[in-house]
């Protein structure tokens, strides 16, 4: 099974390096990307992905937002922040609106291969969302 993988970030320069990072791993794919908060509802709920991986400076609406309302949808994507800003008050936020992970930007590639290498495992040995978000937050 592939997990399917939705981008958002204000920078297209990030954007691309992400996802030609992502796609040369297995079992990912990158359905989407979006460039503020409102492309990424709309997106989201019009492709499901499995996963979102979310800047939380951005214009329109804020990563944090973006997260606090996709909290009430029946089959919210796992959301993991990619972040230039690692501080404890946004990643307390973050895990305030049910945030998988928190990555900071500067060490996105070795972290986010971890995380979706996780995930990919998990697929072949299937745990309920919550069950993996909280054995990544507490790795």
């Amino acid at each position: 099974m592939t997990i399917r993988i939705l981008l958002v970030d204000d920078s297209q320069a990030f954007l691309t390096a992400v996802r030609r990072f992502i796609q040369s791993m297995d079992g990912v794919e990158v359905v989407g990307q979006a460039h503020d908060g409102r492309e990424a509802l709309a997106m989201a709920e019009k492709l499901m992905p499995d996963l979102m991986l979310l800047d939380i400076s951005m214009p329109e609406l804020n990563g944090l937002e973006v997260a606090k309302r996709m909290q009430s949808w029946p089959q919210a994507p796992l959301i993991v922040f990619l972040t230039m800003h690692d501080n404890t008050g946004y990643r307390s936020a973050a895990q305030e609106v049910g945030a998988a992970g928190f990555l900071y930007k500067p060490n996105v590639t070795a972290e986010l291969a971890l995380f979706i290498e996780r995930l990919v495992a998990d697929q072949c040995h299937p745990t309920s969302d919550v069950t993996l978000a909280r054995k990544l937050q507490n790795d």
